[in-house]
């Protein structure tokens, strides 16, 4: 389906790692079209399984909610996979962003970007507040320069 993201407009595709078998493959397909090429990591799935993939990545998601449904609590404990995937694109000079998805509100905006987070993805927080362009520009200040 890499094919039909990319008409369909994606510049960034991201695969999760538990569905896809053939990781590096597919990594090299969607970079082949021209799109960043991102995996993502649920919060059962140990860290270690995702860094031999590291350098073919553009983007890394660490998951801070079971994905599947919105307005779930944020995971502390994935901080940790922030903070390891920081600490070894620093020592082998990678480049690949680091977003959370998950739960995300200003407090734990502000957690996941001191822990090394780059990209934040926030739905329930934003869209379920009783002022969604309020909410959006709290959180924006909350994380600095960081994307939303």
């Amino acid at each position: 389906m890499i094919d039909e993201f990319r008409k369909a407009g994606a510049d960034n595709i991201t695969v999760h790692l538990e569905a896809c078998a053939q990781t590096r493959e597919v990594l090299r397909q969607i970079r082949d079209t021209g799109a960043k090429a991102g995996l993502s990591l649920k919060p059962d799935t140990p860290f270690a399984a995702i860094a031999p993939y590291l350098p073919d990545l553009d983007v890394l998601l660490v998951m801070t909610v079971e994905p599947g449904f919105g307005g779930q609590s944020f995971r502390p404990a994935m901080l940790e996979k922030v903070r390891a995937a920081k600490a070894i694109r620093e020592q082998k000079r990678l480049s690949f962003l680091i977003e959370v998805d998950g739960g995300i509100s200003v407090a734990t905006a502000r957690e996941a970007r001191e822990a090394g987070a780059d990209v934040f993805v926030a739905g329930h927080g934003v869209f379920h507040a009783p002022d969604p362009h309020a909410a959006l520009a709290e959180l924006r200040s909350a994380i600095g320069t960081a994307h939303v």
